[in-house]
């Protein structure tokens, strides 16, 4: 079953429950068309925790990680000391697909790639366009977005969200939001933003140690308001004591069963991008195998999360 089909069986239940009033209808239409299908969550690693190496490394480490799964971002230090991004925004769709072919030889399946463009940008909508694109041509289901952390333009989100989610669709691509502090620190607020868009093709990205981070909110709290509009989920942990830092999931203050237990039973295939893998408070590692070790633990934690959620 499509989002679409899902999105429009969901209307209709609404409109069925109404009398029962705004805020309890979403919960008892979810509950109503609740089909006890296990969510089927793909954890993927970031090459970002390995940006301070190679994009080739990365993926060997990853791999080595045991990850069935992998997320493009955002850039790289190659041999030669330069920073090179994983994919240009103007690159052709076929180096995104030579990219992908480079993972599944390696056995890791692309999920997401950061758009690294904000959606307010004059140039936003030629290279959400473009990564669109070269999502398709490479099999990646969705390309991510997020605002300034000093807020943005509410109404011209909306515009482009509009024009952009038709080419989505198109190409078979889910553009997702996600927070980044700002007007869009909450999942809530980018909740508020998708509904009015009303496009298949624009969803919520969940990012909760960002949640925490940038407006010190409680995640959990905030993920009960949008749950039936996030696809996916942007891994990292915070700490606000000893330190105010964020981290790798397990290392900090989320509850990491809470936070999933609302999309656990949703029957679609749903990314957790882990993007920060990091202990808090000693310094990160200066060695790729120190951050395999870190990757392999976060990814065993996540795993061990899902099968009690499962049970």
């Amino acid at each position: 079953m499509t989002d679409a089909h899902i999105a429009r069986r969901t209307l209709l239940q609404l409109g069925a429950t109404a009398a029962i009033g705004a805020i309890a209808a979403p919960h008892v239409a979810r509950c109503a068309d609740d089909t006890r299908m296990p969510t089927d969550f793909r954890i993927a690693c970031m090459t970002l925790p390995y940006a301070a190496f190679s994009l080739s490394r990365a993926l060997d480490g990853i791999a080595k990680a045991g990850f069935r799964y992998v997320a493009w971002g955002t850039t790289h230090i190659e041999p030669d000391g330069t920073k090179t991004p994983v994919m240009p925004a103007d690159a052709a769709p076929d180096r995104a697909a030579q990219l992908a072919k480079r993972c599944r030889d390696l056995g890791l399946e692309p999920v997401m790639m950061f758009s690294m463009v904000y959606p307010e940008h004059d140039d936003a909508v030629a290279v959400l366009t473009n990564r669109i694109r070269q999502a398709h041509a490479a099999g990646v289901d969705h390309v991510l977005t997020f605002g300034h952390t000093r807020g943005g333009n509410r109404k011209l989100w909306v515009e482009r969200f509009r024009q952009l989610g038709p080419i989505a669709a198109d190409h078979n691509v889910t553009i997702v939001i996600k927070q980044h502090g700002g007007e869009t620190g909450t999942g809530e607020a980018c909740m508020g933003i998708v509904r009015e868009v009303d496009h298949p093709n624009v969803w919520v990205n969940y990012d909760a140690g960002n949640v925490m981070d940038y407006l010190n909110l409680d995640p959990i709290a905030d993920l009960a308001k949008c749950a039936d509009y996030v696809r996916g989920f942007c891994i990292k942990d915070h700490r606000n004591w000893p330190k105010d830092q964020d981290c790798g999931p397990g290392f900090g203050e989320i509850d990491h069963y809470r936070l999933l237990a609302p999309v656990a039973w949703t029957g679609r295939a749903m990314p957790l991008c882990c993007e920060n893998i990091f202990a808090p408070l000693v310094p990160r590692p200066t060695t790729p195998d120190a951050v395999d070790t870190l990757a392999r633990r976060a990814r065993e934690y996540l795993e061990t999360v899902i099968a009690g959620l499962h049970a």
